[in-house]
């Protein structure tokens, strides 16, 4: 071969030897065919779906020598993930009985699903992660999620002296249950635009719930459709349950005499039901007129910041975190201040938690356990408040929520705050102030399920019925009482306005809980929504 062939032939040589020379180490973004998958189902939006996908690879890589990709399945809020999940282990089941049938085994439903592996009952996904206790505990009572250890690993729940870190409960609310795992918090809350309030003539923002029902209002509240959203309709029931704490505490009941009642401890006097039945009733009526006052009722939550900071809407009903991040957005006056602000309203909600659950016959528990470990972990916890490109942090989105770890707020205990103020120069949100100590904010809304929980699923209906299915009658109901002097001016049409259902007996907080089992949903709702009509359109009559 002579001179000239030689030189191409190492020259070809070279550039096929270059990649291999100047190789990398494996990233966590160099995922190959034969590395992990992981298949997560979730309401989360992109922003968080980016970081924990990314933030978790990266961490495998580190702890377990091989990065990981996400297959996130995303079929809407936590209403259609809890009806796909159920009838996903109906049809595993299902064929489970079958097979077992095949070879003169007799396998029930029940024992069916007490099976935990993907050859047995299983939907193909490993986690759950996202949406509100509510969902989470109701899929743990129906089996579909099972418990990631029968002990957790050292440093997750409790430090090292055993104090909590992510605790079980705080002020009623329920953040970790036996297969589920709360690991990023939320409080409700109002967001406004201070322009808009200005052009209405309204020189207070916002502060409690009461106030979006001012006649000032009408028409410019943003909504979120409660039986799309789990989040959603937990705060409709703040609302609920606040009214409920201002009848009681208006009837003199103290804390302590509460807390002795609803522990059994003591005996309620019937003036305490009857307080908190009341309540309920005022509920009722605050979220009617909030619904009165409504712009729209829209499928997704994080709409309605949106439009509160560009003036479609005045006010609206937010999430935390959609409401801070929106208004961090939103347009700045010359001075740098915001046009759009966020209050969560004092005693007007709890503190609840967003878990995480792993489900029945996960095809990949192990790599499912160690993404939940992550996520309750400092690493996890880190994304979901650090500043973009701060170590440890978000890489594209600041995710702007409130960790559960206890160590990422402020504490009397040295040791705790020494770490809380490790994180401080990291975060996005100043979480040792007032408004975002979730810790003491949880201090100052006692939440007391007997008094809501059981009505969560049966309000998202009737609030449904209330104020969307019959949305055209209220609202021209609503303008005409507005038109004609305002609910003092008009008790009749306020009376019929107000009235609820009373087939087959008078709807109170006691007999809804037993009617709404008694008829098919959807039959419920026809009914509810048709009398709802039925009464907007003669109050609408009755204005004089």
């Amino acid at each position: 071969m002579n001179t000239k062939g030689l030189v191409i032939l190492l020259i070809a040589g070279c550039v096929i030897a270059l990649p291999f020379i100047f190789r990398r180490p494996q990233e966590a973004g160099d995922w190959k065919p034969d590395d992990p998958v992981l298949v997560i189902i979730t309401p989360h939006n992109e922003a968080i779906r980016h970081e924990f996908a990314r933030g978790f690879s990266q961490w495998h890589q580190t702890h377990y020598g091989k990065p990981v990709k996400i297959d996130w399945r995303i079929i809407g809020g936590t209403t259609e993930i809890m009806r796909y999940l159920a009838s996903e282990y109906e049809a595993s089941a299902g064929q489970a009985i079958r097979n077992a049938a095949r070879k003169g085994i007799t396998l029930t439903r029940e024992a069916a699903m007490r099976q935990d592996a993907p050859d047995a009952v299983t939907c193909r996904i490993d986690l759950f992660f996202g949406g509100g206790t509510y969902d989470h505990g109701k899929a743990e009572r129906q089996g579909l999620t099972v418990p990631a250890w029968e002990t957790p690993p050292p440093g997750l729940f409790t430090d090292e002296d055993g104090a909590p870190l992510i605790p079980e409960r705080l002020s009623g609310e329920v953040w970790c249950g036996k297969a589920f795992y709360g690991n990023v918090l939320s409080t409700f809350g109002i967001c406004y635009n201070t322009d808009r309030l200005r052009d209405l003539g309204i020189t207070k923002p916002p502060a409690s719930w009461d106030d979006l029902t001012a006649p000032q209002y009408a028409g410019q509240v943003g909504v979120a459709d409660p039986t799309k959203s789990g989040s959603v309709a937990k705060a409709f029931e703040m609302m609920i349950h606040a009214a409920c704490a201002k009848r009681v505490a208006a009837a003199g009941f103290t804390r302590s005499q509460i807390d002795a009642f609803e522990k059994g401890e003591t005996e309620p006097p019937p003036a305490y039901q009857a307080a908190i039945e009341a309540g309920w009733a005022d509920g009722i009526r605050l979220v009617r007129r909030i619904g009165a006052n409504a712009r729209y009722f829209t499928d997704s939550a994080g709409k309605v910041p949106v439009d509160v900071s560009s003036g479609v809407t005045a006010a609206g009903i937010a999430i935390d975190f959609f409401g801070r991040l929106q208004s961090e957005l939103a347009a700045k006056r010359p001075d740098g201040s915001s046009v759009m602000g966020y209050v969560t309203p004092v005693g007007g909600s709890s503190v609840s938690a967003d878990p995480i659950s792993l489900l029945r016959g996960a095809p990949h528990r192990e790599l499912a356990v160690r993404f939940i470990t992550f996520v309750l972990g400092p690493d996890g916890q880190k994304l979901w408040n650090y500043r973009v490109g701060e170590p440890g942090g978000p890489d594209r989105f600041d995710l702007r929520r409130l960790p559960i770890r206890r160590d990422f707020y402020p504490s009397a205990d040295p040791e705790r705050n020494k770490r809380f103020l490790a994180h401080q120069p990291h975060l996005t949100d100043p979480l040792g102030d007032p408004d975002c100590d979730v810790y003491r904010l949880a201090e100052s809304f006692v939440y007391y399920p007997r008094w809501t929980s059981r009505h969560f699923g049966i309000q998202r209906d009737l609030i449904r019925a209330l104020c969307m299915d019959s949305g055209d009658e209220l609202h021209a109901a609503w303008s005409a009482i507005l038109a004609h002097g305002g609910p003092d001016k008009q008790p009749e049409a306020m009376r019929l306005l107000e009235a609820l259902p009373d087939d087959p007996e008078p709807m109170t907080w006691q007999t809804i809980l037993s009617v709404y089992n008694e008829i098919p949903r959807l039959e419920r709702l026809r009914r509810w929504t048709d009398f709802f009509r039925k009464q907007y359109d003669a109050a609408r009559k009755a204005v004089r």
